[in-house]
């Protein structure tokens, strides 16, 4: 797994923006976790010596810019991946990307490949996830966990009976300043079987900090550049 967007870097020849966009490669498939808020994302890309080409799909967990916007700059370049989205997207989204590709809404959880599943919009949920099987667990993507990040664990959990290995995206706490609230969600984690951290976008560097201290060794930084081999999890 690459992340390509993301606030911060972690390789200096790439843009930083207010985004998230992950590659993820699995057993030969490849596929687009978000595609950040623009273009920087095929110069990212770019300059990691990633063809966009290589795509075959591209799941989008909700519908803001900050997570769509840089699919159009994929289309432009002719490219037609499968784009799998919340049945909750709106009408006008997913009219305007069925014309250009095959668009496939996700309401109950889906097995997009074998041990890759969209966890869909089910439940009352309009944000989905990324899930992927390895030997040690899950791999578990989220794009800003609106719905909440122990929930779209539960939800993972529910859909593949297996701890989460690795924990990473957008965890939607920038703005939470109470301690005991980051805690009691750290603690759950915890409870859930979550063994690894990392991270990104719109957590916060408050929630950050206190993921870090909670989780040690077991909490990396995120940032456009990282790159994890999931098998390691």
């Amino acid at each position: 797994m690459t992340i390509l967007y993301d606030n911060t870097i972690t390789d200096a020849r790439l843009t930083a923006d207010w985004g998230f966009a992950a590659l993820v490669e699995y057993d030969g498939d490849v596929l687009l976790f978000d595609t950040g808020a623009g273009p920087i994302l095929l110069d990212n890309m770019e300059q990691l010596g990633i063809d966009p080409a290589r795509i075959e799909m591209v799941v989008l967990s909700h519908e803001h810019d900050d997570h769509v916007g840089g699919l159009q700059a994929l289309l432009d370049k002719g490219l037609q991946p499968a784009v799998y989205v919340p049945s909750t997207f709106s009408t006008y989204f997913k009219e305007r990307i069925g014309a250009q590709t095959e668009l496939v809404e996700v309401t109950a959880p889906l097995e997009i490949r074998p041990g890759i599943y969209a966890t869909g919009s089910a439940d009352g949920m309009r944000e989905q996830a990324l899930l992927a099987e390895t030997a040690s667990g899950s791999v578990l993507l989220v794009g800003c966990a609106h719905p909440g990040v122990v929930e779209l664990v539960r939800k993972a959990e529910a859909i593949v009976p297996a701890k989460v290995a690795l924990l990473t995206g957008g965890f939607h706490l920038a703005s939470v300043t109470d301690e005991s609230v980051l805690n009691t969600m750290i603690d759950d984690l915890r409870a859930l079987g979550v063994a690894k951290i990392m991270p990104a976008h719109c957590t916060g560097d408050l929630a950050s900090a206190m993921f870090k201290e909670a989780y040690g060794e077991a909490y990396s930084d995120a940032g456009a550049g990282r790159v994890v081999t999931l098998d390691d999890q």
